[in-house]
């Protein structure tokens, strides 16, 4: 609209300037003859105001005009009489006094309100996203998502990077979570997938000389869905040629930065702490830790080695630990809250129980205190650095199973005790992952990443013997105690990469199947190369203080994956489903 001001732009400088002005009803009010719109846009929120003396037909039309009705004013800007200022306005110095007023466009009765304090369940403001994206909050979200993103392609532009697209219709090669699948009408009884990843292909673009690639990649995973998990989401991909970790790290930290400052107005500092990943389980029994407060997790196995306590007695005998966790002024924790939730989170994460004791004066008192020996006693608050007043929290059992659990308390405690500090970034690198997983009821081994991922140099001799002791050249950046993304350098020797799919189960015939034209390419000259992903959904909901990504996507699916606004997923006729060559199993009986 050519000649438009935005609402949130007039200020008392402005006073006597003439301004064209559009947008939708706020709020409406009739006061003494005079009637006032308050106007809104996506930049603020500006006060009309209707004189019966000099607004003519435009006060009749603003008379007419109801909620969230969009209308068009001219007028001018005055500042408002003594005593009238709105101190909680950025323009509530002044008013516009209009004397021209067109209706744009009306509204029925709004199904939810539009301003932040407006409370609706999701599925109405998922069913209504188009109305809900009015709201302040969400024009504040999605615009510091763009402005995330931007930062990050200028910084990868600064950096050297080109951005390539790589396909979304792709071979399937599940890994990790399942495809999506799309059938083809051309090749009956074939399929493509839509990508998890741009894993290979950026791979390749590496081996075609490109030596810094980058891309704000859609990607699509059918798994589970959870706060901070969507069927469909978007990641910053990079890959990089003849780059060892460090490189990585520096170009990471760069453009990561620089976006949080661009977006959220919070610069974190660099370089960002290194963490292997056995020392992270070690600290806080977690591979992402929440780095914003202390009270670190202590493996006290060597405390109780002679502990005639069963509990603890039974889990060293069978190979496990015993942890515990030191929480400073825990006095104010009751029986009730401990054999409760606490006790819970812990059973939550596989723990058989949770023990306790306190710190009173100089002595240990309560829950189990009473099987410690007065050595083991002195001990304990030697190593925990006890002092009067505080709690202590055990777990004992499978050392990982201990660690895992208490970690987790660890979090409840920080949350319910307020140890959490506001507004604090905490990044890190979690580095040296294990290269495989072992399935604890299969027994069989899966990559933690990525078959592409280098095994650590030293480790090599444990592939065939132990290769859940296998380190990999793989990291993490972790936030707030929130994985952001994962990269690793890769494996580009035909061979070893040979030796990882053996070790995974793969035949030849799988291997040259799912993976041939990558075995392909990297006898052609590849340059070694790493690379990173990361979840620009979950950076941006942990940058904005969100608990949810649906709050930073446009338009997202509810928990069960569903669209409540389009209704999809919807079922299609049978001729299109013939054209793939599909049928599709009949839905259950109801009940």
């Amino acid at each position: 609209m050519k000649g438009r001001t935005m609402c949130g732009a007039p200020s008392a400088a402005d006073a006597g300037r003439r301004v064209i002005l559009a947008g939708w009803v706020n709020h409406r009010r009739d006061h003494g003859g005079l009637t006032f719109i308050d106007l809104r846009d996506h930049t603020g929120v500006v006060q009309l105001t209707f004189n019966p003396e000099t607004a003519g037909e435009a006060k009749l039309v603003a008379e007419r005009c109801r909620l969230e009705w969009v209308i068009r004013v001219e007028g001018v800007v005055a500042r408002r009489p003594e005593g009238s200022e709105n101190p909680n306005l950025p323009t509530g110095e002044v008013e516009v006094r209009v004397d021209r007023c067109e209706v744009l466009a009306q509204a029925q009765a709004m199904p939810l309100g539009v301003g932040d304090e407006a409370v609706a369940e999701e599925r109405v403001r998922l069913q209504y996203r188009y109305l809900d994206l009015r709201r302040p909050r969400m024009q504040r979200n999605l615009r510091a998502r763009h402005r995330f993103i931007k930062s990050l392609r200028d910084a990868g532009d600064r950096l050297g990077f080109v951005e390539l697209e790589t396909p979304t219709m792709v071979p399937s090669t599940p890994e990790g979570a399942r495809d999506f699948l799309i059938p083809s009408r051309l090749w009956p009884g074939h399929v493509w997938a839509l990508p998890q990843s741009p894993q290979l292909y950026k791979q390749l673009s590496m081996v075609g000389g490109f030596d810094r690639y980058l891309q704000i990649a859609r990607c699509w995973r059918d798994e589970d869905l959870r706060a901070d998990r969507q069927f469909e989401f978007t990641q910053l991909d990079l890959e990089m040629s003849f780059v060892e970790e460090e490189e990585v790290y520096s170009v990471l930290e760069e453009m990561v930065s620089t976006a949080w400052e661009a977006a959220f107005e919070v610069t974190p500092s660099t370089p960002w702490p290194r963490l292997p990943f056995a020392e992270a389980m070690r600290r806080y029994g977690s591979d992402k830790p929440d780095t914003r407060f202390g009270n670190e997790l202590c493996e006290v196995s060597q405390v109780f080695a002679a502990s005639e306590f069963q509990v603890f007695r039974r889990a060293l005998d069978q190979g496990g630990a015993v942890v515990a966790l030191r929480v400073p002024e825990g006095a104010q924790l009751t029986r009730g809250e401990l054999e409760g939730a606490f006790l819970e989170v812990a059973r939550t994460y596989g723990a058989q129980g949770l023990a306790y004791c306190w710190q009173r004066d100089s002595d240990l008192e309560g829950g189990i205190a009473k099987f410690f020996s007065e050595a083991e006693a002195d001990r304990l608050r030697q190593e925990l650095g006890l002092t009067a007043g505080d709690l202590v929290l055990f777990t004992a059992g499978p050392r990982q199973t201990a660690l895992v659990s208490l970690g987790q308390v660890r979090l409840h405690a920080a949350r319910r005790l307020g140890w959490i500090p506001e507004g604090r970034f905490d990044f890190l690198w979690v580095t040296e992952f294990p290269l495989f997983e072992r399935d604890a009821r299969t027994g069989e081994v899966s990559p933690m990443h990525h078959p592409f991922t280098q095994p650590h140099p030293d480790d090599w001799g444990l592939l065939r013997t132990e290769p859940e002791k296998v380190r990999s050249r793989a990291y993490d950046i972790v936030c707030n105690g929130v994985e952001l993304g994962s990269g690793s350098l890769r494996i580009t020797d035909p061979r070893q990469q040979a030796e990882i799919f053996s070790v995974l189960g793969l035949s030849e015939a799988e291997v040259a199947t799912k993976f041939g034209f990558l075995i392909e390419a990297f006898r052609y000259g590849p340059p070694p190369h790493g690379g990173f992903a990361a979840g620009i959904d979950r950076m941006v909901m942990v940058g904005l203080g969100e608990s949810s990504i649906r709050e930073v996507i446009a338009f997202p699916k509810t928990q069960t994956g569903a669209d409540p606004m389009t209704g999809a997923p919807t079922r299609v006729a049978e001729a299109q489903l013939a054209e793939v060559g599909l049928r599709l199993a009949a839905p259950p009986p109801p009940g």
